[in-house]
Order: C-alpha cells, then structure tokens, then sequence
C-alpha cells in the first residue's frame, strides 16, 4: 500500500499555530519590508484580507482526503469499466515561492467493485492542492489516495500545469506547461488500458484548441 500524506501525520512534533494577530502583523511586515507604508489607507486592511484569503488558499491542511473517501457504493450493477474524470480544473501554490500553479488534472480509476462519488476524486485533488506543493508530489499523493482507499484494480493521474515561480520570476517563460503523471496497476502494467486513458484525455485537449 501506497504512504497516504495526511495533515495530521506532516509532522512527528506538533508545530504551535500563530494566532490570527500574529499572522496579520507577519504581513504587516512583509508589506514594510517591500517598501510600502502597510498603514496607507489602501494597505491598512490588507493584512486581515491576506490572512482570509490564505485560510481559503491552504484549506487542504485542515482535512483529511482517506475520510472523504471512506464512503464508497458496491452497488455497480457489475460495471468495471473505466472511470474517467478529465479537466478538474487545478489550482495550487508553489512550496518554493508561494505563487500560484494553475491548470488541470485528469483522474482515472478502474472499479474492483466499489465506487465512488465523482465529486469527491475532484475533491480529493482539491485537499492536497490546497496545500504548498510541488507538481510530482502532488501527482502521486493523489494517486496514492485513490489507491490505498479504494482499492481499485488501477488508478492514473495526470496534471498539465502552468507555474508562476517560471513566468512571472526567474527565468519568465511564459506559455511553458508541466506535464506529470502517475499510473498505477493496470495502468502501469496494461499498454492497452494506459492508451485509452491518454486518449481520452488527449482528445479532451484537443477539442479544448480546436
């Protein structure tokens, strides 16, 4: 079985939480330190505003993707044919720069008698993107979710991705796309299985720039 990330196992030792005050003022700091007046009438809420907005940016922290995945139907009427779920619309943030990634992911399973409500492979790619991230660990912590939870005969995953800490700073390459995957089980070990997934999703891309 495949390690799980959960957010109460990201640490052996329990890391104390600063209080709200003490994140608006680290703000506060961070406004000062770029050289603006963080009490200038524009700035002065801005703190509060950041610390709201990072509670909705890093929500995934604060739940657990196995239970949101315990509840599963074997009512199937024998169906195990793929499950295809295509352009999840992704957004996460760089664990090296905090800046945004942005694009899409395509999750696919092969049933072994359960399933599972769809929203919730969206919801489980929301929980650890949700979270300071880099794109490969996100790929298979996704993977490894559906994998261990379901217990399906094979899972795949792939995310197309832009990130800002290349086109915004550094380097600034604009318009460059990362691509990951992850396939496991009959994906990894069917040829003819892990085909008809990149299909699918192929033709998904293609009829998106058509």
């Amino acid at each position: 079985m495949n390690e799980i990330s959960s957010p109460r196992r990201l640490s052996q030792d329990p890391i104390r939480r600063p209080t709200r005050a003490e994140a608006e003022a680290a703000v506060r700091t961070l406004l000062l330190w770029a050289g603006d007046d963080p009490d200038r009438e524009g700035l002065v809420d801005t703190p509060a505003r950041v610390v709201r907005a990072f509670e909705e940016f890093f929500s995934g922290y604060q739940a657990d993707p196995v239970e949101l995945l315990a509840r599963s139907f074997e009512e199937t009427d024998g169906y195990d044919e793929m499950v295809v779920l295509r352009d999840i619309r992704l957004e996460s943030y760089c664990e090296h720069h905090m800046v945004p990634i942005i694009g899409k992911a395509h999750i696919a399973y092969l049933p072994r008698g359960r399933v599972v409500g769809i929203s919730k492979l969206a919801r489980v790619m929301d929980i650890y993107a949700k979270r300071l991230q880099i794109q490969e660990k996100l790929t298979a912590q996704i993977a490894n979710t559906i994998d261990a939870v379901l217990q399906p005969k094979g899972v795949a995953v792939v995310i197309e991705a832009s990130h800002q800490c290349m086109t915004t700073r550094g380097i600034h390459k604009p318009g460059v796309t990362m691509v990951t995957s992850r396939m496991l089980g009959e994906f990894r070990d069917n040829p003819a299985t892990r085909r008809e997934f990149l299909a699918m999703i192929q033709g998904s891309r293609h009829s998106s720039e058509g």
